[in-house]
């Protein structure tokens, strides 16, 4: 969600500042600003709308100083407007934050009783208004931070500077994550590692419960009762590369057009390409496992429903998929001899952390299908799984999400094995069609000059219905969700089958309606379901193989034929169309595309 990145250094900071938000755009936002100490008085610049706007109000009203904070806004409470932008100050005190304060309205209406006055409509401010307060009843810096955090309910990353402290930052974390960047003589506190990568490659991540005191020269991390805290630093491999978008337009179009290689990065981690077998990192007894329960949001999600299809199909072993901000509020019955999979591109959704702490709660081993290997699900499961797809900057997910598929792929052929329900000549067939999924999905990105001719029709549209059958069902859910995500056009994805069962009463002339078919044991029914939608008038684009373009019903406006492939990777081959096609139709409509409106790439709050 909202960005943070702090700098206690030796030359002008309000650049570098800037260059590290520029890096956490990808987190979505609509406004931004920093602050720094100038002879112990604390002054800020912020601006709404996008980073140009706060570097005009730069160039305009410089910041001398080599020390300060910055952030990107994702607007919560209070409008994206320059008095809600962060940093917010108060007194001797200037905070940004990333999460929501709960108790905020009582914090603040406890403050107001005694005189303060707020200039903001945020839950932010309260944290910089309690710690002044705390300051002025005599408290040193460190020990009035601890006695705010203690009065803070809710979900936080903090960063602080506080007048007078002319070469600290405070930071902390509760929820939504922070780390701690270690330079030569210069020192930072920051999002996540993208952020603090201009910097440095040393960093050591809190944990919640965690606050820091940052110098010039040393991060000393205290835990949540105060206690020193040793946080292991880590070398991070270098990731500037993955953050140009070379010759792209976008950061979406360059992740769809990575998929071949991000995937063939993610499947060789997961099989043996000397045997054939499969490779799971992790050593899970898949045998000694009653039940699987996923827990998810967004796209992981529909990746998780994949898996389900996948897992079930293969392995014979029950499968639950459940949206994680659902799942813990309804109680569920949960076995503790059931895995439980949290997936997560960031690794920080906090819908997702707080389902799998509920399971692990009730006893059950925990696994995570994660993009950050270091974010806070991976280190607090039992056995980890990396997608392996690098970071991925466009808030609407793609290569993750066909990382995410390929490794539930992977694991759907070892839990069969290992469970008996196929033999090794088997798996030796099912890893081999697995290690053409990247060869396939670049033959279906080369689609794209036809995807973009039918964009230009579907951009007219109000209305938009995928349907598919078996595994295209979820991907017909992706797909409308990418269309909604960046385009802003309504699209619903549907179970084929449930057409006649209300959907086919939105069908007329001026609805296209994506069929996602390939030739498979379900394209009969697909056919079948094509036609009811063209006897209403409804305008088809049909989604489908070789095979499947031979034996269509004729009548489809536009068909989009794929490379022919196994059904296991079916999903796998098809993703890059609908992406593709999600992609031109937002073009067509001149929407931001790596950043559309009120979303996020990671969402760190509830």
């Amino acid at each position: 969600m909202c960005g943070i990145i702090g700098i206690v250094g030796t030359k002008p900071v309000a650049e570098r500042l800037v260059e590290s938000l520029r890096r956490l755009e990808y987190r979505g936002y609509d406004s931004a600003g920093v602050a720094a100490q100038i002879d112990g008085k604390l002054e800020r610049r912020r601006a709404p709308g996008k980073l140009r706007e706060l570097e005009a109000v730069l160039a305009d009203h410089p910041l001398p100083a080599a020390t300060g904070i910055g952030h990107t806004r994702w607007a919560t409470h209070g409008a994206p407007t320059e008095r809600n932008a962060h940093p917010h100050i108060a007194g001797r005190v200037a905070v940004v934050h990333n999460g929501i304060i709960e108790n905020f309205a009582e914090l603040k209406a406890e403050l107001q009783a005694k005189g303060r006055v707020f200039s903001s409509d945020t839950d932010t401010e309260v944290v910089a208004q309690l710690l002044d307060e705390t300051l002025n009843d005599g408290l040193e810096p460190v020990a009035a931070f601890k006695a705010t955090l203690d009065r803070l309910r809710g979900a936080y990353a903090l960063a602080v500077l506080v007048g007078g402290e002319q070469e600290v930052i405070l930071g902390a974390r509760n929820g939504p994550p922070l780390a701690v960047g270690y330079g030569d003589g210069e020192m930072f506190v920051g999002s996540d590692g993208l952020a603090l990568g201009p910097f440095t490659n040393r960093v050591a991540y809190l944990e919640d419960g965690d606050y820091v005191v940052v110098d010039h020269h040393s991060a000393k991390i205290f835990d949540h009762a105060g206690l020193p805290a040793d946080r292991p630093i880590k070398t991070l491999a270098a990731s500037a590369a993955v953050m140009e978008k070379g010759n792209y337009r976008h950061f979406m179009e360059k992740e769809i057009h990575d998929q071949p290689e991000g995937c063939q990065r993610t499947i060789a981690a997961y099989v043996d390409t000397l045997t054939d077998r499969t490779a799971v990192p992790g050593g899970l007894d898949f045998k000694a496992i009653e039940r699987i329960q996923i827990v998810a949001c967004g796209t992981s999600y529909i990746a998780g429903m994949m898996g389900k299809y996948l897992i079930e199909k293969l392995a014979d072993l029950p499968v639950d998929v459940e949206i994680a901000s659902e799942f813990r509020y309804r109680e569920p019955a949960l076995n503790a001899g059931s895995l439980a999979i949290a997936m997560s591109q960031s690794g920080e959704t906090a819908d997702t952390l707080a389902a799998l702490r509920y399971c692990q709660a009730k006893g059950m081993k925990s696994a995570a299908i994660v993009n950050t290997v270091e974010s806070t699900i991976a280190r607090e499961v039992d056995v980890i799984w990396p997608i392996h797809c690098g970071p991925e900057i466009g808030v609407a997910s793609t290569k993750a999400f066909t990382a995410q598929v390929s490794v539930l792929t992977a694991l759907a052929v070892a839990a069969a094995r290992a469970r008996g329900r196929i033999d090794e000549a088997e798996e030796q067939r099912l890893v081999r069609v697995l290690l053409e999924a990247p060869r396939l999905i670049a033959e279906s990105i080369q689609l794209e000059d036809a995807v973009r001719g039918i964009a230009v029709e579907v951009a007219k549209a109000r209305d938009v219905l995928y349907l598919g059958r078996g595994p295209m069902y979820p991907l017909s859910l992706e797909g409308a969700l990418k269309l909604k995500e960046i385009s802003y056009i309504h699209a619903e994805g549907y179970a084929a089958g449930e057409l006649k069962h209300g959907p086919i009463a939105l069908v007329d002339e001026h609805t296209p309606i994506v069929i996602l078919a390939p030739f498979d044991s379900y394209f009969e029914k697909s056919a079948s379901n094509m036609s009811e939608v063209m006897a209403r008038g409804g305008q088809v684009v049909f989604i489908t193989d070789p095979d499947g373009e031979r034996h269509a019903p004729a009548g489809a406006r536009v068909v989009v034929t794929a490379p022919r492939c196994d059904p296991l990777i079916a999903p796998l081959v098809m993703s890059a169309p609908i992406q593709l096609l999600a992609y031109h139709v937002a073009l067509q409509k001149g929407a931001d595309v790596d950043q559309p409106r009120n979303l996020a790439k990671s969402v760190t709050v509830e």
